[in-house]
């Protein structure tokens, strides 16, 4: 199944059922009133979801609208919480080495993650928005699964029985600020803005084989500026979504709806490229002792997505450009 918000003058925006190919969508708001609401009760519906789901992709439902992916809002366009990793242990070292970085202690047994802004989340079609080119704008390509409610101390053996939803991420970053707040050992706020995301968020059986060992086995498409820029793997994760989420969940429950991200996709194989632009920088390092990669400029494009073995797009695409405000 395939959910999506649309605007609808609420702050959480009409929730609909999407179908497999991305082009018709049927409102569910007789059941719940928000996506994220629903994933507050999931097991309530999931029977009726299923049939409709099934209805859909038949072609039965005579109430069924338009969907295009580019208007649509994020699948939750605010949640209680949003937790972003760094799981690709590559991004990392490559980070280390090309700016003689320490590395951080334990980073290959203990997950990295931090707790992001999550009141003003963005859809695929929405303007990067930053008020400077010169913060250094940058894109950074992940996966992220939403959760049912996760009770504290949940093992990582247990945790993928509460992922719902799996989503494809931009989480924006602004580099020229972000030195300062990592530094201070408080995370980010600033070098933040607001974190985009996939127009559907689908469920883990929608991805057939794909999604596996905690993981979204496939390839993330990155172009910029209508130009390839990587397709990093995220099999690579060095940590799984299971073990993120029991680390999570060490010493709290986390609310139904939490997203959590898998932070840049990042790869060993120097062909596949790269998810961020930091990264590709990092390279331009150690391949040539100088920085030739610029970051992002007013109007640049950048579009995130990811393919079945069928050439199907799960997800649609996130599809961005930059404007200054």
């Amino acid at each position: 199944m395939k959910f999506a918000s649309l605007a609808n003058g609420t702050r959480d925006g009409l929730p609909v059922m999407v179908n497999r190919a991305l082009t018709q969508a049927v409102a569910i708001n007789h059941l719940t009133p928000s996506v994220r609401e629903l994933l507050e009760n999931w097991q309530q519906h999931q029977s009726e979801l299923s049939a409709l789901g099934e209805d859909i992709e038949a072609g039965r439902v005579s109430a069924a609208i338009r969907f295009n992916p580019q208007e649509a809002l994020a699948p939750l366009p605010r949640a209680w919480q949003w937790l972003d990793g760094s799981l690709f242990l590559n991004h990392g070292e490559l980070m280390q080495k090309a700016f003689h970085l320490e590395p951080i202690a334990d980073a290959d047994t203990i997950p990295l993650v931090y707790q992001g802004a999550s009141d003003d989340l963005k859809g695929p079609g929405h303007a990067i928005e930053c008020p400077s080119v010169e913060h250094g704008i940058d894109f950074e390509g992940e996966f992220a699964v939403i959760v049912d409610e996760v009770p504290m101390g949940t093992s990582a053996d247990n945790a993928l029985g509460y992922v719902r939803l799996i989503m494809l991420v931009n989480d924006v970053s602004l580099r020229a600020l972000a030195p300062r707040e990592m530094k201070t050992g408080f995370g980010f706020v600033q070098a933040k803005p607001a974190t985009s995301f996939s127009a559907v968020a689908i469920t883990p059986d929608e991805l057939g084989d794909a999604w596996r060992n905690g993981r979204v086995c496939l390839p993330l498409h990155m172009r910029w500026n209508e130009q390839w820029f990587g397709h990093p793997n995220g099999e690579e994760m060095h940590f799984g979504f299971h073990q993120l989420i029991s680390h999570a969940a060490a010493t709290r429950t986390l609310s139904a709806g939490t997203i959590i991200g898998s932070g840049t996709v990042s790869t060993q194989d120097r062909s596949a490229g790269s998810a961020c632009i930091s990264e590709r920088r990092a390279l331009d390092v150690i391949e040539h002792g100088e920085i030739r990669t610029p970051f992002m400029q007013p109007g640049d494009r950048v579009q995130i997505y990811t393919e079945l073995a069928n050439g199907e797009k799960p997800f649609g695409a996130i599809d961005q450009r930059v404007a200054i405000v």
